[in-house]
């Protein structure tokens, strides 16, 4: 079974009864993923770009995203959330958390400051043998690139969120 990042846009009305009321938000938002599910809202070709959908997925590459982006300070946890989502439960590989309008700005302003290349300076794939960084095959420096269109989307998904006023649901599937 694979490790998903996961991500989900929500106003602030909807943020705060989900974090009153997790079960309605567990509901609302699984309600929400069969109407849009297909493989473009996972961030698939073909399909409309992470500026349009609600639900975006990092796919197996927020791991590597987590190390590279705390290599860097990076501002803001994006790919595990920083707030609990109330006291919900289990969603797959914990609770969810969440990141409120604010902390989404913050995120949005600073990934658009940011490159993936800047992200790979100085990392050796080693490094994330070491790290035991998920999913493990980190043989050589090629193997550093695989996330690099992952980092776009995200950039540009929290881009979208933070134009539009949102928050955003984080969590490990």
């Amino acid at each position: 079974m694979s490790m998903i990042g996961e991500y989900f846009r929500v106003t602030a009305a909807q943020l705060a009864r989900a974090i009153e009321d997790p079960d309605w938000a567990l509901a609302y938002i699984e309600g929400a993923l069969d109407a849009e599910e297909s493989p473009d809202s996972r961030g698939g070709e073909g399909g409309p770009p992470p500026a349009e959908v609600r639900h975006f997925s990092t796919d197996k590459a927020w791991h590597l995203l987590d190390f590279l982006l705390r290599r860097v300070d990076f501002p803001v946890d994006v790919v595990h959330g920083e707030e609990p989502l109330g006291d919900a439960g289990d969603w797959g590989y914990g609770p969810p958390r969440h990141l409120p309008v604010d902390r989404v700005r913050l995120a949005a302003d600073a990934l658009s400051g940011l490159t993936y290349d800047r992200l790979l300076d100085g990392v050796d794939p080693r490094d994330l043998t070491a790290a035991k960084i998920y999913p493990l095959g980190w043989e050589d420096s090629a193997s550093l690139g695989w996330a690099r269109d992952w980092f776009a989307g995200l950039t540009t998904y929290f881009e979208a969120a933070a134009r539009d006023g949102h928050a955003v649901v984080v969590w490990v599937d």
